[in-house]
């Protein structure tokens, strides 16, 4: 997965981590932190994004 694609699936997530579990808003917080350091995520912290993603911004 490229960058711009992380970056998409970080955006997604921005606004939705008040409604996150504890769990939940610290995995994304070090995914933030990751990204900003501009470090690509390797294939187990990619899938969890994508968990992540699908659970809280996907919902409509």
């Amino acid at each position: 997965m490229t960058s711009a694609e992380q970056r998409k699936l970080l955006e997604g997530l921005k606004y939705k981590t008040s409604r996150m579990l504890s769990k939940d808003k610290y995995d994304y917080e070090m995914f933030v932190k990751r990204d900003k350091d501009d470090e690509d995520l390797d294939s187990l912290s990619m899938k969890r994004l994508k968990e992540l993603f699908e659970k809280y911004a996907e919902k409509k």
